[in-house]
């Protein structure tokens, strides 16, 4: 049965995120936001669930989050998180291994940005594990 997605944002929440659910710990949502693929531009809004985050990855061409709801996190790899909320912006440098993600008690909603899409590849890695989630939001 499917949990009751609130609205914590003006976009949309989107579908199931299964193509890429492997790659998450908890149920994520994703909402394609450009389609003009001339403008060379994509954007999505990806909302996860209480507790839900992505595994450690990289970009190799860079990421930007914009934040747009609920409350998250987001973490480089040996470096203290940050805390998200609405309104927040982060960019994210090539090859950087990070993950992001939800608060364990809210929702979150966050634009992720594809810089130089044309060469840009993710690169996930292994699963952020309960321990060390536990030790990053605390």
């Amino acid at each position: 049965m499917e949990k009751n997605i609130p609205k914590i944002s003006a976009f949309p929440t989107g579908e199931s995120n299964s193509a890429f659910e492997q790659y998450f710990s908890g149920k994520s949502y994703l909402a394609p936001l450009t389609v003009n693929s001339d403008l060379n531009v994509p954007m999505a809004n990806v909302t996860f669930e209480p507790g839900c985050r992505n595994n450690w990855h990289t970009h190799t061409g860079g990421q930007i989050l914009i934040c747009v709801g609920g409350s998250g996190y987001y973490q480089e790899r040996n470096q203290p998180a940050r805390r998200l909320e609405a309104g927040d912006i982060v960019e994210i440098p090539a090859d950087v291994e990070h993950w992001h993600g939800a608060a364990a008690d809210s929702w979150f909603s966050h634009i992720g940005v594809t810089c130089n899409p044309q060469t840009n590849k993710n690169i996930w890695l292994e699963a952020v594990s309960d321990e060390e989630y536990r030790e990053a939001v605390k």
